[in-house]
């Protein structure tokens, strides 16, 4: 069944407007926690020359995927695959751009580990790592907006939460990445941009 995030439709523009800037000019980006589909079809349009990658660990998810897809008849959209970003092991051997967008809180700290682990195995050095969504910046105040957001999401599960960006630069240099590029996005968010370092 087809589900809809009206954020999708709110967010998808930026987002795309920083993709536009760090990704390749062709190959295979990986899309880690699609959720809907919406966002991956948007931007299989937008950057023909790439091919996507949908996953996610929900079950409805990949029938939602599945149904924007068919709908959209992107040839460069592949079949979406069942992934856990926590799992030990991963069914990809390689990408050259790997997206993820509004997972980092809204999962256990085991999935923003096995993501950078994983992504750190299968991007070439230079490669780019684009997470999308809301975090707590150390020095800069907090938008109630978030905080509020922050505090229902710990209430709804003491491991979900607002990610710190100084947590996520040091899982990012613990797995060979490079710190973030921060870009400011709308309402609140960012967009944090890593590259795997040269070897």
């Amino acid at each position: 069944m087809k589900r809809h995030a009206p954020a999708t439709v709110r967010n998808r523009a930026a987002i795309a407007q920083v993709l536009a800037s760090e990704l390749p000019p062709a190959g295979l980006v990986l899309e880690v926690a699609s959720g809907t589909g919406e966002h991956v079809v948007h931007f299989a349009r937008l950057f023909p020359d790439l091919m996507w990658q949908p996953s996610d660990a929900d079950d409805a998810a990949l029938q939602s995927i599945t149904a924007w897809r068919a709908e959209a008849s992107a040839a460069n959209v592949l079949p979406p695959v069942h992934l856990d970003a926590a799992a030990q092991d991963w069914p990809f051997e390689d990408a050259d751009a790997i997206v993820c967008i509004n997972m980092l809180h809204i999962s256990v700290a085991s999935a923003s580990a096995g993501l950078f682990r994983h992504a750190a195995r299968i991007l070439a050095p230079g490669a780019p790592l684009l997470i999308y969504g809301p975090f707590i910046q150390p020095g800069i105040a907090t938008a109630p907006s978030n905080v509020a957001f922050d505090a229902e999401l710990r209430a709804r599960n003491p491991e979900w939460g607002l990610r710190s960006t100084q947590d996520v630069n040091r899982l990012a240099a613990e797995s060979g990445f490079s710190a973030a590029v921060c870009h400011t996005m709308p309402a609140n968010n960012l967009m944090l941009v890593f590259r795997r370092a040269s070897v």
